[in-house]
């Protein structure tokens, strides 16, 4: 899958999504390290790629502002990484792409929830 992984989301977690084959380009690659949450989302979905962040302020972004769609919220710290890694792994594995880039995701240790933007906008 083609990812977009925000500033904030770990090195290690970047470096995991490579290691399972995903087409990975970070913020801070692209010099976007300091740019808003609503240019990333426009920069993620002009690239064909899917948000991934850990700042739950995404969610306002997409179910508030209708900003757009296509993130997966990483509920992530060092204590619970590996779990929230391998759920991670499962949402990827679960979902095709196309799913994905209507959806609004919240990934979390061992469980994650799924929302389709896209119905909700109908």
């Amino acid at each position: 899958m083609r990812l977009f992984l925000d500033h904030d989301v770990y090195a290690i977690t970047a470096q995991f999504l490579k290691d399972l084959r995903h087409d990975v380009v970070t913020a801070g690659e692209l010099g976007h390290a300091q740019t808003d949450d609503s240019e990333l989302l426009r920069i993620a979905r002009n690239d064909d790629r899917l948000l991934v962040t850990r700042d739950r302020d995404f969610g306002r972004l997409v179910f508030v502002y209708r900003a757009g769609s296509g993130v997966i919220y990483l509920r992530l710290n060092p204590t619970n990484l590996s779990a929230v890694h391998e759920e991670l792994k499962r949402v990827l594995e679960t979902y095709s792409e196309s799913e994905l880039k209507e959806a609004f995701v919240v990934v979390e240790t061992g469980r994650h929830r799924f929302r389709n933007v896209a119905e909700l906008e109908s």
